[in-house]
């Protein structure tokens, strides 16, 4: 049996992912125990299988790949919250870089063959004032981005020594449509709506909005993995990114410009994190020119998309 798998299939950027991937051929998406598939999830009839597997359960995963053997892995399963990882760095090290090498121990037994690709995190840069290369100095800062470079290490040593088809994928900030309200975007999306819905009184409580980052709309994000999974080269890395940096109050101004109603803005400091990089952005040559991928939503467009999420979430309430 072959096919695509796509583990963390219930996560935020596999959900588009699977998307793109349902109308090639069977794609079985692995989810954990305690995190089931969300309503509105492809079915099999859809083209998707579904397949609960704790992957820190080295048995569990060991027996599932020996039945799928599969012929390409996304390997999207891990801890994707950088706020959190401060309270639980042990369970970022777990969900990252153990369950990483859990994972590839299977498929180098079982299905030596297969292409995986792992995502991993621009979080694992130094801080820098130019844009970060794959080349650039690799220093985190946080326990996440600490969690991200452990698990890069495990990917590309079963590359070196298990001979395995790893291609290794640095995603910057992708949003988007289906995010958690653990993240700023949508966060920042679900007070403006209920602001706007007359359901919470102003002013609105953000973190520190001085930081620059690389916003890419997760659609383009998942098109990038697509296209490296056919044309990115073995034991490579690859930034995705748009190339860009964009200051978090702007976004959260562009989001403003869209609302009905004037919302006031008070920094709240419980939400500000121990440290905060002034500005990450990176270089995408490596990937354009290894697949001509090119960004194709315009961070409006991103923007819009979110706030029109949050308010029929809202409307539902």
């Amino acid at each position: 049996m072959a096919g695509v798998l796509v583990t963390g299939a219930a996560g935020f950027a596999a959900g588009h992912l699977l998307s793109l991937l349902r109308h090639e051929g069977p794609v079985e998406g692995w989810y954990r125990p305690d995190v089931p598939p969300p309503p509105d999830a492809p079915t099999p009839e859809q083209g998707v299988n579904w397949r609960a597997v704790d992957l820190r359960d080295d048995q569990a995963v060991n027996s599932a790949i020996a039945h799928l053997r599969p012929a390409a892995v996304y390997h999207l399963a891990g801890a994707a919250n950088q706020g959190a990882a401060w309270a639980n760095t042990d369970v970022a090290l777990e969900l990252n870089a153990l369950v990483t090498h859990v994972l590839l121990r299977a498929v180098a037994q079982h299905s030596p063959h297969a292409r995986v690709l792992v995502t991993t995190s621009a979080a694992v840069y130094a801080a820098s004032e130019a844009p970060q290369r794959e080349d650039s100095r690799l220093a985190p800062a946080t326990p996440y981005g600490v969690s991200k470079l452990a698990q890069e290490m495990v990917a590309l040593q079963a590359a070196r020594n298990e001979h395995l088809d790893v291609v290794v994928v640095r995603p910057f900030n992708h949003i988007g449509p289906g995010q958690d309200l653990g993240f700023f975007a949508p966060a920042f999306a679900r007070q403006l709506a209920r602001i706007e819905a007359g359901l919470e009184a102003g002013p609105m409580r953000v973190g520190n909005l001085t930081p620059r980052r690389d916003f890419c709309d997760v659609r383009d994000t998942v098109r990038a993995y697509h296209l490296l999974m056919r044309h990115g080269a073995r034991g490579e890395v690859y930034n995705v990114c748009r190339g860009e940096a964009v200051e978090i109050g702007m976004l959260l101004d562009m989001l403003r410009s869209e609302v009905t109603t004037p919302v006031e803005v008070m920094v709240d400091p419980e939400k500000l994190r121990p440290v905060d990089m002034p500005l990450l952005v990176g270089d995408r040559t490596r990937l354009t020119s290894s697949t001509g991928w090119e960004p194709e939503m315009p961070l409006a467009r991103t923007l819009h998309d979110i706030l029109a999420e949050q308010r029929a979430l809202v409307g539902n309430t």
